[in-house]
C-alpha cells in the first residue's frame, strides 16, 4: 500500500539540506545550488554523512528485530536504498511506515520510489518538524498509537535552533506509548577545529540553512527520561548491536537508540 502524494512546487533556486545530504552520498537527485554547497563543505562533512546513514541501517534493524514494527520517519530525505522500509520490512514484511519530509522534492520520489511491500503499508506527508502536533495528527491516522512506534530523527535536529529543537522532540516523545525507540543522531563540533567550525557553519549560514551543532552533553538532553539502549550515546561508527563492528573512524555525528518508558 503506497498513499498519493500531492504535488507541489520544487523551489531550484535555494538549496536544501535534504538534497546536500543527497550530494554528500553521492546521489543525483539534488541542483547546482546545492551542489555548490556541498563542495564547500569539508570531508569531515561528507564523512559524516556516509557514517549517518549507516548508523540509521543498523538502528532501524535492531528497532525491528525488538518486535516493533511501526516507524514514524522525520526528516526522511532523498530515497536512498535501503530505505527504512526496505530495512524493515525484511525483519517484519507487516511493518507500516509514515515517511515526512519538507522538500517536496524528497516527496515526488517518495510517490516513485519507496513502494511498500503487499504486506506492509508506507504513507508520505510533506510537512516541517517543526509542526509536531501536525505531524501526528496524520501518523494517528496510519499508525496505532497504542502499539509501539519508532521514532526516527536521524541528522535533522542540527537544522532546528536552540530549545525549540527539544521542545519538539519532546512533543514528539511525549505522544509515543510506553516500549516505543527514539532514533536519533546529531552533528557535532566536538572532533572538529576551529577552522573547521567556521568552514562548516559559515558555508550552510550563507546558503540561508541554519545549523546548530551540538556537544555531547547538548544532544544528550534529548533522551532526557528515556532508557538509552548501549552503547548509549556515542559517534556513528561506534554505535552497533548485533552486527560486526564498523572501521573505527572519526565522526563528526553522534547517535543513539534509547527506549520510552
Amino acid at each position: 500500500m503506497t498513499a498519493r502524494i500531492p504535488k507541489s512546487q520544487v523551489d531550484t533556486s535555494k538549496p536544501h539540506p535534504a538534497r546536500i545530504y543527497d550530494y554528500l552520498l553521492g546521489g543525483k537527485d539534488n541542483y547546482p545550488v546545492d551542489r555548490e554547497v556541498g563542495e564547500r563543505l569539508s570531508q569531515e562533512a561528507r564523512r559524516g554523512a556516509q557514517h549517518n546513514r549507516a548508523f540509521m541501517n543498523r538502528a532501524i534493524a535492531w528497532v525491528a528485530r525488538t518486535g516493533v514494527d511501526q516507524f514514524l520517519d522525520i526528516g526522511t530525505g532523498i530515497p536512498t536504498e535501503p530505505n527504512l522500509h526496505q530495512i524493515v520490512q525484511q525483519i517484519e514484511p507487516k511493518s507500516r511506515i509514515v515517511y515526512t519530509d519538507n522538500d517536496p522534492i524528497v516527496l515526488r520520489h517518495a510517490e516513485a520510489l519507496l513502494i511498500s511491500r503487499p504486506e506492509g503499508a508506507t504513507d508520505y506527508i510533506q510537512a516541517d518538524v517543526r509542526e509536531p502536533a501536525a505531524i501526528l495528527e496524520h501518523a494517528r491516522t496510519f499508525l496505532d498509537f497504542s502499539r509501539p512506534v519508532a521514532l526516527s530523527l536521524v541528522a535533522l535536529m542540527h537544522f532546528v535552533p536552540e530549545e525549540e529543537a527539544y521542545t519538539v522532540v519532546r512533543t514528539l516523545v511525549d505522544a509515543l506509548p510506553s516500549g516505543s525507540y527514539l532514533v536519533l543522531s546529531h552533528a557535532t563540533e566536538d572532533f572538529l577545529t576551529p577552522e573547521q567550525v567556521r568552514r562548516v557553519v559559515g558555508t550552510y549560514k550563507t546558503s540561508g540553512i541554519p545549523l546548530r551543532n551540538r556537544t555531547r552533553a547538548e544532544v544528550l538532553r534529548f533522551f532526557e527520561g528515556l532508557d538509552l539502549v548501549d552503547p548509549g550515546l556515542v559517534t556513528s561508527p561506534q554505535w552497533f548491536k548485533d552486527t560486526p563492528a564498523p572501521k573505527d573512524e572519526e565522526s563528526v555525528v553522534y547517535a543513539a537508540v534509547a527506549r520510552i518508558p
